[in-house]
This record gives structure tokens, C-alpha cells and sequence, in this order.
């Protein structure tokens, strides 16, 4: 996506030296070995209903998602996947539990993952060769996933409880029997609640093996909470190079789940900014409803096809200078609202015309421009 050039210097790049890791694929999109961070999500409609399952997938794409993960849990879920693997715009992973038969139903479905958790997958290690010379043959990447409510058992008892030990052995211990039997075209994923928890077992795991690593703070909690903690564990990992493709578990939309995880990399420089809006908290020096100021900018730039840094300022202290750092910015007061372009004041409108000449400014400097669509 272009960048807006402002004319003013440019910082540093300190983008995170990222791990060293096998590559797998899936589908068309690369995870590990120095590709760019992917953005996950899971369909929360009936898989069985292929134009639900499909209209919220180009929901998630259209937000950013890169690769979509759909429960598999009957056999009118797996009799769907044909129909929707054909015409879902990004790759399709099936998560499978429980029955390892649907394992072979997502592969010749034209799936192009597979996700398993082989804590509960009942006879799981007898069914490895199997699954490993299908997948094999079909050229299609295996997830192992561990999570705190679906530890292996006999870890569980070993451990006595979910730790970052008990989760990576047991990851590790899925991993060893596909290895036995030559298949290594794997990705890992140990998640926990707590980001502690999940912070410790990724250290662990990436000290320990090179394949790419699935990063989740499982069953994070609703939007709030849940963007705080992913927030805090992704970062702290991604800024150590540890993690290659996220998923933001939150009690919400799908597409707000990718949103939050597009959020997250673009904040940490992983991937190219979008709309980005900077605004003041608000202070007693406000001669402005700031927070309804920048609800109104957000709203009204709401899919806008560039990325763009609009300011939104509140007061002459912090104000002129957020502004002139951004692509477009306002500083109010007395009523009124300094329009910023270029970091250059071009002029002063009343405060009830500030969301529209920040939009028109926008159209303007961005008018010869492609979007992401034309780029595409």
C-alpha cells in the first residue's frame, strides 16, 4: 500500500529481528521463515451453512484477515467444505476435534490446513501415520495446537496443572510422532488465557524447535479486555521475533478480531499502516467534546482506502505539534479548528466544519492515489 509522504524526516526503522524458522504454506499465503506476519480468524457461523460461512468469510477478508480457520465438528460441517474451500477468497483451515475422520474429509476437500488438537482427538497417536501420509500427498500444512482446556491428559496428570512446560511437552511430543513418520510441514500453537502463562510457553517453545508459532491468548475475553491482553502478549513476543501468524480470541466479531490483530502489527511496524487516528484522552483544557470529535472523524473515515495519520487535538499544548506530525491534523479551540496538511496550517474553520474539511483535505491529497483494490 503507498504511503503518504508528508515531507518530514522519516524515523529509524526498529522493526524486530524476527526468529529463524521453517516455511510452510498455506495456500498461497507463507508463515515462518521471514514471511510476513498473517492475520487469523475463525468463522463463528454454522459451517453446514455455506452462504453464512462464506458471506462472514469476505466479511474477514475485506477486513484484513488473511487466513480463516472453520470449525468441523459433524459430517454436514465436512460436506460443506467442498463448497466453501472453492470459493473462499483466502485459504481455509478446518479445526478438527474429537473424530480424526474429518481430518481425510477436509484434505480431499481441497482444505489448505489443517488444525488438530491432539489432546482431544480420542486414539490420536494411532492415527498419525495416516494422517501424515494424507497430508503428506496432499501438500497441505498440519497445525498442532495446545490450549489450557484441551491439555493432553497425561501431561495434565504429569504436570498437575496447565503450565508452560506441560504445554510445550506436549506440543512437542504431537510434533516428534508426525516427525517419525517424515512429515515436518508443521505449525504450532500453545495458548493459554493468561498472557503470562502463554508469554512463557512461547519463549520455552521457540528456544526449542523451528517451526513457525501460531500466537493466541486463548478465550481472551470480550473486546476490551480481550484486545489488552492479546495486545500485551503479542507484543511482548512479536518484539522479541517470536510468532508468525496471530489470531485475536475476543468475545466479538470475527472482523473486529482482525481488526484488533491488524492493529497490533501495525503498531509494532510488522505491517503497513492503514487509516490511523491519533487523539488527545482530553484534559481540563479542552474547549472541545474531544472524544465525540474523534468518534466523528472515525466514523466518517470509516473504510477509507489510504493510510492516512489524521490528529485530532483538543488544545494549543500538545495540538500544533501532533498535528503538523500527521498526514492531516486538527488543534482546536475557541470554537474553532486549525486544519493541518503537510504539517502546514492551511486553514481555520468553525468547529461544526472540522470533520468535513479533514474529509475533503483527505479526498484531495489523496485523489491521484490507487487504492488497495487498483493495487491489487
Amino acid at each position: 500500500m503507498t504511503a503518504i509522504d508528508i515531507g518530514l524526516p522519516a524515523l529509524p526503522a526498529r522493526t524486530p529481528v524476527r526468529r529463524r524458522t521453517r516455511q510452510i504454506r498455506v495456500g498461497d499465503v507463507p508463515v515462518g521463515g521471514g514471511a510476513p506476519i498473517s492475520v487469523q480468524t475463525m468463522t463463528t457461523t454454522l459451517t453446514a451453512d455455506v452462504d453464512a460461512t462464506l458471506r462472514q468469510i469476505a466479511e474477514v477478508t475485506a477486513a484484513g484477515c488473511d487466513i480463516v480457520r472453520i470449525a468441523v465438528p459433524s459430517q454436514d460441517d465436512a460436506d460443506a467444505l467442498p463448497a466453501i474451500t472453492a470459493k473462499s477468497p483466502i485459504p481455509v483451515i478446518a479445526d478438527i476435534h474429537f473424530q480424526p475422520r474429518y481430518v481425510f474429509a477436509a484434505l480431499d476437500a481441497g482444505c489448505a490446513g489443517v488444525r488438530v488438537n491432539p489432546g482431544n482427538i480420542k486414539k490420536f497417536d494411532d492415527k498419525v501415520g495416516e494422517i501424515a501420509k494424507a497430508a503428506g500427498a496432499a501438500g497441505v500444512p498440519i497445525r498442532i495446537g495446545v490450549n489450557a482446556g484441551s491439555l493432553d491428559p497425561r501431561l495434565l496428570a504429569k504436570y498437575g496443572s496447565v503450565t508452560p512446560e506441560a504445554l510445550v511437552e506436549s506440543a512437542l511430543w504431537e510434533a516428534s510422532l508426525f516427525e517419525e513418520h517424515g512429515f515436518t510441514d508443521l505449525k504450532i500453537a500453545v495458548k493459554h488465557h493468561d498472557p503470562v502463562v502463554m508469554i512463557a510457553a512461547n519463549r520455552l517453545l521457540a528456544e526449542r524447535c523451528d517451526y513457525p508459532l501460531h500466537l493466541g491468548v486463548t478465550e481472551a475475553g470480550p473486546a476490551f479486555q480481550g484486545a489488552i491482553k492479546s495486545a500485551v502478549a503479542f507484543g511482548i513476543l512479536l518484539a522479541e521475533g517470536i510468532g508468525d501468524t496471530i489470531r485475536v480470541s475476543l468475545s466479538t466479531s470475527p472482523v473486529e478480531q482482525v481488526k484488533a490483530g491488524c492493529h497490533i502489527l501495525s503498531s509494532l511496524g510488522l505491517r503497513p499502516r492503514k487509516l490511523e487516528i491519533v487523539s488527545c484522552p482530553g484534559c481540563g483544557r479542552l474547549q472541545v467534546d474531544i472524544h465525540r470529535l474523534a468518534s466523528q472523524v472515525e466514523a466518517a473515515f470509516d473504510g477509507f482506502p489510504h493510510p492516512l495519520r489524521i490528529a485530532v487535538m483538543g488544545c494549543v499544548v500538545n495540538g500544533p505539534g501532533e498535528s503538523r506530525e500527521a498526514d492531516l491534523g486538527v488543534s482546536c479551540g475557541n470554537g474553532k479548528g486549525q486544519i493541518y496538511r503537510h504539517g502546514q496550517v492551511i486553514k481555520t474553520v468553525p468547529e461544526s466544519n472540522i470533520v468535513e474539511a479533514l474529509l475533503d483535505e483527505a479526498l484531495h491529497l489523496t485523489s491521484d492515489l490507487p487504492t488497495e483494490g487498483d493495487q491489487a
